[in-house]
């Protein structure tokens, strides 16, 4: 199978097994449930890629690193469960599962598979909705993690910002019209964006660094500053407006 495909075969099978490992194992709970959920989903992407791609090299955020001479090739990107908050909650789905292929810096498939509703990938790719008529932009932003840049966006733009779990759920939802727009600052790794990033622009949205610069991934200690996901109509105005908030930090 192609790379697009495997990609959304492998977030699916890891989100189907986080699932039934949620819904049977009821001795499990809180901190316990997220390390099995992890380890479980971790093994099962590992050994699946070993045996489909074995020539490509892997990082994930239950793994270890990746050699230098690895990172500006054929570099598969996953977090096997993006939102392990979220999935300790038994109550809560804002969590997913993460699967990319960087290729010389640049993501070129993925999937992010939710905890519910459809897998979003590269393979079939679904168009953004068309525009939502709404009184103001709605920014999607980390419920756990909220950079302070978020707030002072408000503040030079007037836009609704909606707290939300796991980053590939902010991006989906703007690949669906739920948002029109991801912001995150302070910090990520590769596997919290890669996939995101690939199925929304599959999708026809804009993604970028906050200052407008590319996202190159395969860097050493696999780190994605900050991250902008939004409708391609927006971004100029979101570029604009986070570049004077933080002329002014």
């Amino acid at each position: 199978m192609d790379d697009h495909v495997l990609a959304r075969r492998l977030a699916d099978s890891a989100r189907d097994l986080l699932l039934r490992l949620r819904r049977e194992r009821t001795d499990l709970e809180g901190a316990e449930l997220g390390r099995e959920g992890d380890r479980r989903a971790h093994a099962l992407l590992v050994s699946a890629l070993g045996e489909h791609r074995p020539e490509d090299a892997v990082l994930s955020e239950e793994g270890g690193g990746v050699p230098d001479g690895a990172r500006s090739g054929r570099l598969w990107i996953v977090d096997p469960l993006d939102g392990t908050r979220e999935y300790r909650d038994r109550e809560r789905h804002d969590w997913a599962v993460h699967v990319a292929l960087a290729d010389g810096g640049e993501v070129v498939a993925g999937a992010v598979a939710p905890a519910s509703g459809r897998t979003h990938d590269t393979a079939d790719p679904a168009p953004l909705p068309e525009p939502r008529r709404r009184t103001r932009p709605r920014v999607a932003v980390s419920r756990s993690h909220r950079p302070p840049l978020v707030d002072a966006l408000a503040e030079v733009l007037d836009v609704e910002l909606v707290p939300m779990g796991s980053a590939g759920v902010k991006a989906i939802a703007v690949c669906t019209g739920a948002v029109d727009a991801y912001v995150h600052d302070g910090g990520q790794y590769e596997w919290d964006s890669a996939a995101p990033v690939a199925v929304a622009r599959a999708a026809g949205a804009h993604a970028s660094r906050v200052d407008g610069s590319p996202l190159v991934y395969g860097n050493r200690g696999a780190s994605i500053p900050d991250l902008l996901i939004c409708r391609p109509e927006l971004a100029r105005a979101l570029l604009d407006a986070l570049s004077a908030t933080r002329a002014t930090k």
